[in-house]
C-alpha cells in the first residue's frame, strides 16, 4: 500500500517533470511514511518521471523499493496496492525459469507483466493501481484493479500528462486553477452521488476507470478514459450447483479462501469489528483458519454516550472466539465537528457523504496508536448480498413486473413478520430512493452555475442484479472505496476487503434474489454459510447499524450552534456560483422545524451543502 505519481511532456517543453513529480509526492506523505523514490528518463522525445511513497507491508527490505527497475534497465514500475496471490504467482514464474529475488509482491507483479503482458491482470487477485514504462519501446501502461479499490487519477492539459494516487497531487503538479465540475456537484447535491463516474469535482481531472488498462506511446498519449480496455466484468449468470447445501458450502469455502489470502502480511493485522454479520464473519473466518494466531487484533468503534452502540454484539463475538476486542471511543466535542469534517474532506479531496467519514478518520488514528497497520473490513458485502433495505423494494418491483403478485405478497409478509427491514425504514430514508425527477425540486439551493447545467441524472438499472451491478460499479461501492482508502491512508493504514475478492463477487452477485432475500432475512445464503462459525445471535441479527456518528440527530441538536455560525459567514460556494446561502439557511430552518426521522428533508439534504462549502474553502486556491 503506497502512493505514486507520474508526469510526462515533450522534450523542450517548459518545466521539469522530475520537479513536478517531486511536488506531487510531497503532497501525499501519509500514503508512504516508510520511504520515497523517484525516477526520470527520456523516451521517444518525451521526458517522463515517476515518484513513489512507500508504506511497507510485504518485504520490508530495500529489495522492494520503488520505482522498481528491471535488471536490464528497460522497465520501470510504480505500484500502489497488494497482490494477495503473489506467492502462487511467484511459484508459476519460478517454474518458468524466472528468478524472483525479493520476497514481496512488487517484483512478482513486475515479472508477471513482463511474462504475460496484459493477460496478467486476469491472474491477479488483489487491489492495484500501477504505471509501467517500457523505455525501449517508448511505451507506458496504466492499469487499475477490478473494483477500483486503489485510486488513480489523471490530467491532460498544457501538453502534459499527469497521473497519480490522489487529486491533491495533480493539483500540486499542475499549479493551475480548475472550474468546479457542475454535473458532479449537481449529482452530489441531488442524489448524494460520489465517485459515480470518471469525472471528479475538478473539471478536467478524471478518474481512471476500474477494471481497465491502457498502453500508449509516450510521445502521443490518447485521452486515457476513452481508449482504456476493460479486462473484467461481473458474471451475469450464476454458477450451477446440485443443491442449496452445495452452494452454501461453496460460499463458505470461497469466503475462507478470500480471508486466507488477505492475512498475508509482514506487519500487524487486525479486523474492524462492528458486531454485524459481515465483520463478525471475517473475525470468525480468521479464527477458523489460524486459531493459533493471537496477534490479530479485533478493533471496534463504540459511541461515548451509548447511542448507536453495538457493544453487546461485539462482546458476543469476542466471547465466542475467546479473543480480546479493543474498543475505542470516537468522541469529540461538538465544536470540533466541522473542523474534523474539513480535515476529512482534505484527505478525501472531495466532499464526503456523512460524518461516518470523520468516524473512520478517527478510527484509523486509533488503529495507528494501537500499532496495527493492516485492517480487514466488510465493505462490499451489502452490495453483493442485497444487505441494504432498498433491495427488498427492488425485489418486490421485479416480482410485480413479472406478474408474480402472490409471491411478492409472501415475500413482503415474511419481512413484515420478521421485523428486519420494514420496521426500520423512515420516510426521510425512503425518499433517497425516489426517482431523480421527484427530487429535483429540492435543488433550489443551487447557484447560477449549477442551474445552468442540464446533465441528466444517470438512469437506474432494472431488476435486482442490474441494481447490484449499478451499486458495485457506480452508485455505492466506488464512493465507499474512495473514502475508506483516503481515511485509512490519512493515518498510513491499509484496508483489505475480502468481500471484494472477484471470485466471491462472481459467485454471489449473480445468484437469484430469493437466495439472498428469503424468509424475512437479507443475505440469507451467506448467513447460512456462516452459521457453523458464528453464534446465532450474530448470524440471525435483525437490525443493522453504521458507525457511531451524530449526523441524524446531531445536525438538529449538538451541532446546531456550529452550523448556525457557518451560515453566518461568507460562503466560497456562493462566490463560485454553486450555492445560494440564503436558500441553504432556509432549508436548514425547515429541517429544524420538521418531526425527527419522519420529515420531508433528510439529514443529507442539510449535510451535503455544508460539506460542499467546507470542500470549497479547503481547496479555494485551486478553484475558479
Amino acid at each position: 500500500m503506497c502512493g505514486f505519481a507520474g508526469a510526462l511532456q515533450a522534450v523542450g517543453a517548459r518545466g521539469d517533470v522530475l520537479d513536478t513529480v517531486g511536488r506531487m509526492i510531497a503532497t501525499i506523505p501519509h500514503r508512504g511514511p516508510d520511504g520515497q523514490g523517484t525516477w526520470s528518463g527520456t523516451c521517444r522525445g518525451t521526458y517522463i518521471a515517476l515518484g513513489h511513497r512507500r508504506l511497507s507491508i510485504l518485504d520490508l527490505s530495500e529489495a522492494a523499493r520503488q520505482p522498481m527497475i528491471s535488471e536490464d534497465g528497460r522497465f520501470v514500475l510504480a505500484f500502489n496496492g497488494e497482490i494477495y496471490n503473489y506467492m502462487e504467482l511467484r511459484q508459476e514464474l519460478l517454474r518458468e525459469g524466472i528468478a524472483v529475488k525479493s520476497t514481496g509482491d512488487t517484483e512478482v507483479l513486475l515479472h508477471a507483466l513482463l511474462r504475460w503482458g496484459d493477460a496478467a491482470f486476469e491472474r491477479l487477485n488483489g487491489m492495484w493501481a500501477l504505471a509501467l514504462v517500457d523505455r525501449e519501446k517508448g511505451e507506458a501502461l496504466l492499469a487499475r484493479d477490478r473494483f477500483g479499490i486503489k485510486p488513480l487519477y489523471y490530467l491532460q492539459r498544457g501538453g502534459r500528462l499527469l497521473f497519480g494516487s490522489e487529486i491533491k497531487a495533480l493539483l500540486a503538479g499542475d499549479g493551475g486553477k480548475f472550474a468546479p465540475a457542475a454535473a458532479t456537484v449537481n449529482a452530489y447535491l441531488g442524489r448524494s452521488l460520489l465517485a459515480a463516474s470518471t469525472d471528479t469535482f475538478f473539471e478536467g481531472i478524471r478518474e481512471f476507470p476500474a477494471g481497465h488498462s491502457i498502453r500508449f506511446a509516450l510521445d502521443a498519449p490518447p485521452e486515457l478514459g476513452t481508449r482504456a480496455r476493460s479486462f473484467w466484468a461481473i458474471r451475469e449468470t450464476a454458477q450451477e450447483f446440485g443443491s442449496e447445501e452445495e452452494l452454501i458450502t461453496a460460499v463458505r469455502e470461497q469466503f475462507l479462501d478470500s480471508i486466507r489470502l488477505r492475512l498475508r502480511s509482514d506487519v500487524p493485522v487486525g479486523v474492524l469489528l462492528s458486531g454485524g454479520v459481515d465483520s463478525s464473519a471475517i473475525a470468525a473466518a480468521l479464527d477458523h483458519l489460524s486459531p493459533q494466531r493471537r496477534d490479530i487484533m479485533l478493533l471496534s468503534a463504540v459511541a461515548p454516550d451509548g447511542s448507536y452502540d453495538e457493544q453487546p454484539f461485539i462482546d458476543i463475538v469476542g466471547r465466542h472466539l475467546r479473543r480480546e476486542v479493543v474498543k475505542v471511543r470516537l468522541d469529540y466535542p461538538p465544536d470540533r465537528a466541522l473542523t474534523l469534517l474539513q480535515e476529512a474532506i482534505w484527505f478525501n479531496d472531495e466532499p464526503v457523504g456523512g460524518f461516518s467519514s470523520v468516524a473512520h478518520y478517527l478510527l484509523m488514528q486509533r488503529a495507528r496508536e494501537q500499532g496495527v497497520t493492516v485492517l480487514l473490513s466488510g465493505q462490499g458485502a451489502d452490495e453483493i448480498l442485497c444487505g441494504y433495505k432498498k433491495y427488498l423494494g427492488f425485489y418486490l418491483q421485479e416480482l410485480l413486473r413479472q406478474g408474480s403478485w402472490i409471491r411478492a405478497a409472501r415475500v413482503l409478509a415474511g419481512f413484515a413478520s420478521r421485523g428486519t427491514i420494514l420496521t426500520q425504514m423512515t420516510y426521510s430514508e425512503a425518499k433517497r430512493y425516489l426517482p431523480g425527477y421527484l427530487r429535483v425540486a429540492e435543488l433550489d439551493i443551487r447557484g447560477a452555475r449549477l442551474r445552468a447545467d442540464s446533465t441528466p441524472f444517470p438512469a437506474d438499472g432494472a431488476g435486482v442484479l442490474a441494481r447490484q451491478v449499478d451499486d458495485i460499479q457506480r452508485l455505492s461501492v466506488p464512493a465507499l472505496l474512495h473514502y475508506e482508502d483516503r481515511m485509512s491512508m490519512a493515518s498510513s493504514r491499509e484496508i483489505r476487503l475480502p468481500f471484494l475478492d472477484y471470485r466471491l463477487v462472481n459467485l454471489l452477485a449473480p445468484l437469484r434474489p430469493e437466495l439472498k432475500l428469503r424468509e424475512g432475512w437479507t443475505k440469507w445464503v451467506f448467513r447460512q454459510a456462516m452459521a457453523p462459525l458464528l453464534p446465532p445471535e450474530i448470524v440471525w441479527r435483525k437490525d443493522k447499524q453504521g458507525f457511531p456518528v451524530p449526523q441524524t440527530n446531531g445536525l438538529a441538536g449538538e451541532l446546531k450552534p456550529a452550523v448556525l455560525r457557518l451560515l453566518g459567514e461568507e460562503w466560497v460556494t456562493e462566490s463560485l456560483g454553486l450555492l445560494d446561502k440564503r436558500s441553504v439557511g432556509a432549508r436548514y430552518a425547515s429541517y429544524l422545524s420538521q418531526p425527527r426521522q419522519q420529515g420531508r428533508l433528510s439529514w443529507k439534504d442539510v449535510f451535503s451543502p455544508i460539506a460542499l462549502e467546507l470542500w470549497a474553502r479547503r481547496f479555494e486556491g485551486h478553484l475558479r
